[in-house]
């Protein structure tokens, strides 16, 4: 049964988000744009969407903890910064050096037991994970279990089959992205300043029995001078 407020009227659903910042920053950068974190939130969660936000969660990895990483760690931790000052709720993970000159600082096993621990002390009615990332396929499942619905955010190239099979909706972020500032793609990660623009069209008007891509309209204000 639909859950009702104190005046009789049907609850606006409660919805929990979750992000994997390297995923979608991964989507962003291949795309050649900036990834506008705000119009993000306003596009999954924002008052259009006829659901509450409880919290959107972003899990990000750090450069590791040495001295020759020290001058990009700065960077995300001003990166990180940024996000709580803006409301959202950030987890990070130190990260390890990898091959190459690169660090890897993988957040799934965090993430997904986060998804478990937060479904039962939040309660949401909807979770969104912005990933695209196979590997949550079961946690995608054990979520439904509980009687949530859980939807994936993503982009078609970057969306595993297995994901794209358990969730309860597929949201494709593809023109959301192409209202995004270009931007070289060495400063991707570095969030785009803007003031709030208004709403994007409902997203949640025409409801899918199974999950797949569709085109959507995206109805946003115009960007802001950063």
């Amino acid at each position: 049964m639909r859950k009702r407020n104190h005046e009789g009227a049907p609850a606006r659903p409660r919805l929990l988000v979750l992000v994997d910042e390297s995923n979608i920053g991964s989507s962003v950068r291949t795309a050649g744009r900036g990834l506008d974190w705000l119009k993000l939130r306003d596009f999954l969660a924002g008052p259009a969407t006829g659901r509450d936000l409880i919290e959107m969660v972003v899990y990000a990895g750090l450069p590791p903890a040495m001295a020759t990483w020290q001058e990009e760690r700065d960077k995300k931790n001003k990166f990180v910064q940024w996000l709580r000052t803006n409301g959202f709720m950030v987890v990070t993970k130190d990260g390890s050096p990898a091959e190459e000159g690169r660090y890897k600082a993988n957040v799934d096993v965090m993430m997904a037991i986060d998804a478990l621990e937060l479904s039962v002390e939040m309660r949401p009615d909807v979770v969104i994970l912005v990933t695209g990332d196979a590997d949550f396929a079961y946690l995608v499942t054990k979520l439904r279990r509980r009687g949530i619905r859980v939807e994936v955010a993503s982009v078609a190239p970057n969306l595993g089959n297995m994901l794209r099979a358990a969730a309860s909706e597929v949201i494709d972020l593809a023109e959301l992205f192409r209202t995004f500032e270009m931007k070289n793609v060495q400063d991707s990660a570095t969030p785009v300043a803007r003031e709030p623009q208004p709403s994007v069209s409902p997203r949640h008007s025409q409801r899918r029995r199974r999950p797949r891509f569709a085109q959507r309209k995206v109805d946003v204000g115009a960007d802001q001078p950063r």
